[in-house]
């Protein structure tokens, strides 16, 4: 059998996050760690979503979800904070002005 008969297996779209947006989320990430905020993070790339969940301890439920839904790019915008309780704290177009959220969070952390 060569490798021009063989028959490619059928690509899955997946949403993920561009190297952009990882780059402002890891960004706001890495000052939480260092406030002592966080301690953990998971990234799942999903058929309709990319999800950058945020932990405080490992083995605990996600304390904030950073959603991109392309699909609602043309809506409410396709990206979204989550709090705990699943309560959407902030929705918009852009990534770096739905992240200021948590970014309040990390000012409160230093002024305590």
């Amino acid at each position: 059998m060569t490798m021009a008969s063989h028959t490619p297996l059928p690509i899955r779209s997946q949403v993920a996050f561009h190297r952009t947006e990882l780059s402002l989320i890891l960004g706001l990430y890495g000052r939480m760690v260092a406030a002592g905020e966080w301690r953990d993070y998971g990234i799942s790339c999903l058929k309709d979503c990319a999800v950058f969940s945020v932990f405080r301890r490992t083995a605990e439920n996600p304390l904030y979800r950073i959603e991109k839904h392309p699909k609602l790019r043309l809506k409410q915008g396709q990206y979204c904070v989550i709090g705990l309780n699943g309560q959407v704290l902030k929705r918009g177009h852009d990534l770096k002005s739905v992240l200021r959220v948590l970014e309040r969070k990390l000012i409160r952390a230093v002024a305590d």
